[in-house]
């Protein structure tokens, strides 16, 4: 049984950020890091892209490889999970019997995807993807001239449709909403982008559902709820995504759409933390409302945040949520909450990009969403997050005018 220390389960963005950030900020005992994958920490937004897409044969993007590692005395555990937490003892057991002890804990234990449950979809042929070994199943199928169904038209979907696209695969997306990108993205937004995939010859059923699946060796056929039946090689499936909440639940942890934290992502044990897209949190600058987020950054921010208050610092987690998704030469970027806007606002840059501001009801900035090329786009939904980090009340129409520097309504 080992030492006292800092315990992370979980080695993705939030935990490896975690662990580097409290030896940094000078925790001088032992930090453990929990991985159930065999490779160690590794980004996963390439996966949707240059995973699939590059002409070498692609390899993780380690976050800690064995220099870093060594470098900040983290003492990293692959291929184990953790089966149980003993919060009064402050005792976790590992599935290969082994125990470790904690001062403080980090569950950073992530989400997996939310699997197709109808019939014919309770098969290993249909494709998911949230690690680099099925990154590497569906470079193995995107193959030029094969057809490929992907199910769902979120963010992981419509990149990996533009991914297989540019692999020379025909591509049909379906979608049981009415349109794509139905969470957190405006619909102005999603028009532009749909309009993009339709000029690449992407073909997509929208509105309708899908009654079930038959597979052979080789082929699929999906039969959607409308009659129509659609014959493709590869099924991939992006429905969405579950946090794993199943071992924070079972030590007595609160559970509320995902692990439970309160503004300083402790959890319903205080010496226990979460951190990443497992955890649900309330943000101050929405008035409390408690979220989820699936994002990089946020895993990033709240990793490096959460360190902070397992070492006492006891701060608030206010960081504006930011997320990105490139699909072909697009980049499209969300800073804030836009459902939380009751008003849009359009900045239109013609040809080179379009700016949606959204704002609340007592016309503070809640959000800004932006589509175009990443240089045009990047800098100014940087000064957006600064804007609505004020909380500042602004004039509508200093906002859709394109003259007017979003850096000038900054006010120090």
């Amino acid at each position: 049984m080992s030492e006292l220390g800092m315990v992370i389960v979980g080695a993705g963005e939030a935990g490896a950020r975690a662990a580097v950030e409290l030896r940094t900020e000078g925790w001088a005992g032992s930090i453990t890091l929990i991985g159930k994958e065999k490779l160690a920490p590794y980004e996963r937004p390439p996966l949707s892209k240059s995973s699939l897409l590059d002409t070498e044969e692609p390899s993780p993007v380690t976050i800690l490889d064995e220099t870093k590692l060594s470098q900040y005395k983290i003492k990293l555990i692959t291929n184990s999970s953790v089966v149980n937490i003993n919060p009064s003892d402050h005792l976790l057991e590992l599935n290969d019997g082994q125990s470790i002890r904690y001062e403080r804990l980090l569950l950073a234990t992530g989400a997996y995807p939310r699997q197709l449950n109808i019939e014919g979809s309770d098969t290993s042929s249909l494709l998911y993807l949230r690690t680099f070994a099925d990154a590497l199943a569906l470079r193995a199928r995107f193959l030029a001239g094969k057809h490929i169904v992907i199910i769902g038209a979120g963010f992981i979907g419509l990149e990996a449709a533009a991914s297989a696209r540019e692999k020379g695969c025909s591509v049909t997306v379906i979608e049981a909403g009415p349109r794509i990108l139905m969470r957190g993205v405006p619909e102005e937004i999603a028009h532009i982008l749909k309009a993009r995939h339709l000029n690449a010859s992407v073909m997509f059923k929208l509105g309708v559902g899908i009654k079930g699946i038959e597979n052979s060796k080789d082929r699929h056929s999906i039969k959607l709820a409308d009659g129509t039946i659609i014959e493709c090689d590869t099924v991939v499936v992006g429905i969405g995504a579950i946090p794993e909440t199943s071992l924070a639940a079972k030590c007595g942890l609160t559970i509320e759409n995902g692990i439970f934290t309160d503004e300083k992502l402790t959890t319903s044990d205080a010496d226990i933390f979460a951190a990443g897209d497992c955890c649900s949190f309330p943000h101050s600058l929405y008035g409390g409302k408690r979220i989820r987020l699936e994002a990089w950054r946020n895993a990033q921010d709240q990793g490096t945040h959460a360190a902070h208050n397992m070492l006492g610092a006891a701060k608030p987690f206010l960081e504006i949520p930011w997320f990105w998704s490139d699909q072909y030469e697009q980049t499209l970027q969300v800073t804030g909450l836009p459902d939380y806007g009751v008003k849009t606002l359009c900045r239109d840059l013609g040809e080179f990009a379009k700016f949606y501001f959204h704002l609340s009801s007592d016309g503070r900035l809640a959000a800004a969403s932006a589509v175009g090329l990443n240089s045009n786009i990047a800098k100014d939904i940087r000064l957006a997050e600064m804007l609505i980090q004020k909380q500042m009340v602004l004039d509508p129409k200093s906002l859709e005018n394109p003259e007017v520097k979003l850096k000038s309504l900054l006010v120090y």
